[in-house]
C-alpha cells in the first residue's frame, strides 16, 4: 500500500478575510429559513428562524432536503465542547437542491442536487488549502456551524437543521443522481471521514483492513473497504454485533475481549480504522498489524486514552496516526465512488419533532447506523429571525 490523495481542482485567487464585525449583517435579498437549534446548553433543540444572506457573486443558495445527525452535533448543542454562541443550529451533512446562484457561478444551476459537509470556507492560500486539504487549513477552516464567517461580516455560521443555506460554490459538492439523497447525507461527514484514510493508504484488492467499532463511522469503513476489494475484519466487544458486521460485508468478526481470538489475529492486518470514541487500550490492536501496518484513530474520546508504548511501534515499523474528514476534492471523489459502487449509509429518517429523542438515542447507541432529518417536517419560519 502506498500513500496517496486525489489531485485537487484549482482554487480561485485567495480573497482576504474581512475584519470581523460585532454583529452579523443581513443583506437585502436574503431569506428567512425555518430551523431547529439550541438556545442554551440545556434548552434541547427548539424551533428557530434564521436570516440567511443573499447569494453573493460566488454563492450557491440551497433548499435543504435532508441533514444527517452527527454525534458531534450533540456535543456542540449541549455545550460539551466548550463555550458556544447561542442560538446554535447544528448540522454539517447537508443534501438539497440549488435554488439560486450568484452572478459568477457557472458550475451549478437551479435544480442541481448538491451537498455541503463540515466546512464552508478556508483561507484558500495556505499550503494545505492549495493542496486540496482544506480541512487542515493553517489559518483555520470555517465550520458549517458555530464558526465566525470572516468573509461575511463576522456572522456566526448556522448549520443544516434548516430549510436553506447559502455557501460559497468552492465548498459545495455535487451529489450524483445514483445516490438516494437521504442516505447520501451522512456521507458528507461519516463517509469522507472513513474514506479518506482508506484512500490515503491506497487500499486495494488483497489488503486486509481491520475496523474497530461498528457504529456510524465503523459501518461506513466496512462498506468502503469491501468496495475497494479488501478483506475486512471487524473488531467488536459485543457479541450482538457479530451478525450485523457480517451483514454489512465483514469477512471475519473478532471479539476483542477474547484474548485467544485476538492472539489468533496476530500479524494479520495491514490497516486498522479505529472508530471508537471511548478510551481503550491500543496494544492488542497493534499486535494484529503486519510489518509497516498502520492504525488510524478516527474516534475522539472525551477522556485520555491509555498511553502508547513506542516499543509497540518500533518492533514492526508501525504507524499510529489520525485523520480529519477530507478536503473538497476527496469528498467529491468519495461521493462519485459511492455512486459507482452502490455505497450509502444505513439510515433512519426522523422528523423535526423527533430530534431531541434522536439525540438521546444516539447517546445510548440506539441507531443503525445514522439518523437523518427530513427538513420538510420543519415548521415555517417566523416573521423575525432569531439569528
Amino acid at each position: 500500500m502506498t500513500p496517496g490523495r486525489p489531485v485537487p481542482p484549482p482554487l480561485a485567487k485567495p480573497v482576504a478575510p474581512e475584519p470581523a464585525a460585532p454583529e452579523a449583517i443581513v443583506v437585502d435579498g436574503g431569506r428567512l429559513a425555518a430551523a431547529y437549534g439550541a438556545t442554551s446548553p440545556d434548552s434541547g433543540l427548539v424551533p428557530l428562524t434564521l436570516a440567511r444572506r443573499a447569494p453573493g457573486a460566488d454563492d450557491v443558495e440551497i433548499a435543504i432536503e435532508f441533514c444527517g445527525l452527527c454525534h458531534s452535533d450533540v456535543h456542540a448543542t449541549r455545550g460539551e465542547w466548550g463555550g458556544k454562541v447561542w442560538p446554535l443550529v447544528p448540522g454539517h451533512e447537508i443534501v438539497g437542491t440549488v435554488s439560486r446562484v450568484g452572478s459568477a457561478v457557472t458550475d451549478f444551476a437551479a435544480g442541481d442536487r448538491v451537498g455541503v459537509g463540515c466546512m464552508v470556507d478556508s483561507c484558500r492560500e495556505c499550503e494545505s488549502c492549495l493542496d486540496g486539504l482544506e480541512q487542515y487549513c493553517e489559518n483555520g477552516m470555517t465550520g458549517t456551524y458555530g464558526a465566525v464567517d470572516r468573509r461575511n461580516g463576522g456572522a456566526l455560521t448556522q448549520g443544516g437543521y434548516s430549510s436553506s443555506v447559502v455557501v460559497d460554490r468552492r465548498y459545495v459538492l455535487r451529489v450524483p443522481a445514483a445516490l438516494d439523497p437521504a442516505a447520501a447525507a451522512p456521507l458528507l461527514c461519516a463517509g469522507v471521514t472513513t474514506f479518506s484514510p482508506l484512500r490515503h493508504f491506497d487500499v486495494e484488492e488483497g489488503d486486509v483492513v481491520g475496523v474497530v467499532g461498528l457504529g456510524g463511522l465503523g459501518h461506513m469503513a466496512v462498506k468502503f473497504a469491501k468496495a475497494m476489494g479488501a478483506k475486512v475484519v471487524v473488531f467488536t466487544t459485543s457479541e450482538a454485533k457479530v451478525a450485523a458486521a457480517v451483514e454489512l460485508g465483514a469477512d471475519e468478526v473478532v471479539l476483542s475481549r477474547d484474548e485467544a481470538a485476538m492472539a489468533a489475529a496476530n500479524r494479520s492486518i495491514d490497516l486498522i480504522i479505529d472508530t471508537v470514541a471511548a478510551p481503550h487500550d491500543l496494544k492488542p490492536f497493534f499486535r494484529t498489524l503486519r510489518v509497516d501496518g498502520a492504525l488510524f484513530q478516527l474516534g475522539l474520546p472525551s477522556e485520555a486514552m491509555p498511553p502508547v508504548n513506542p516499543g509497540a511501534l518500533i518492533g514492526r515499523r508501525l504507524s499510529y496516526t489520525g485523520s480529519l474528514i477530507g478536503g473538497i476534492a476527496a469528498t467529491q471523489e468519495m461521493l462519485d465512488f459511492c455512486a459507482g459502487h452502490g455505497v450509502a449509509a444505513d439510515i433512519e429518517v426522523v422528523r423535526a419533532d423527533q430530534l431531541n429523542e434522536a439525540y438521546d438515542r444516539m447517546v445510548a447507541g440506539d441507531v443503525k447506523y445514522r439518523f437523518v432529518l427530513d427538513t420538510s417536517t420543519l415548521q415555517g419560519p417566523a416573521k423575525e429571525a432569531d439569528a
